[in-house]
């Protein structure tokens, strides 16, 4: 566990996942950094920007960051592992679409997904 690595006092970056929104990209969940609090969106999300968040700055653990999900994980160990909570907002606005944002995702977009 690398429980060192995560700062409970950092807020999330964002609603969305910060790659996406630079380049009016679309995610299907989103997944937040536990230790710099950089929101990016998950493996099945076509540009998979919180793992690429991982490989280019060492930050192992992420947190989910959806409604109803308080879940870990921990790209060094390849493994779901522990935390605490983190600073709010813990997850996306409830109102925000999934997959989302809803004006920028094709309607195509189940066959975009990993």
């Amino acid at each position: 566990m690398t429980q060192s690595t995560i700062d409970p006092t950092v807020p999330p970056s964002g609603t969305g996942c910060l790659e996406c929104d630079a380049t009016d990209g679309w995610w299907f969940h989103l997944r937040r950094c536990a230790t710099c609090g950089h929101v990016g969106c998950c493996d099945t999300s076509p540009s998979q920007h919180a793992t690429a968040h991982f490989r280019e700055s060492g930050h192992p653990v992420m947190r989910t960051f959806e409604p109803g999900e308080d879940w870990f994980w921990d790209y060094a160990a390849d493994d779901y592992t522990q935390g605490p909570a983190l600073a709010d907002p813990e997850h996306r606005p409830l109102e925000q679409s999934v997959p989302g944002p809803a004006e920028r995702v094709p309607d195509d977009w189940r066959r975009r997904l990993h």
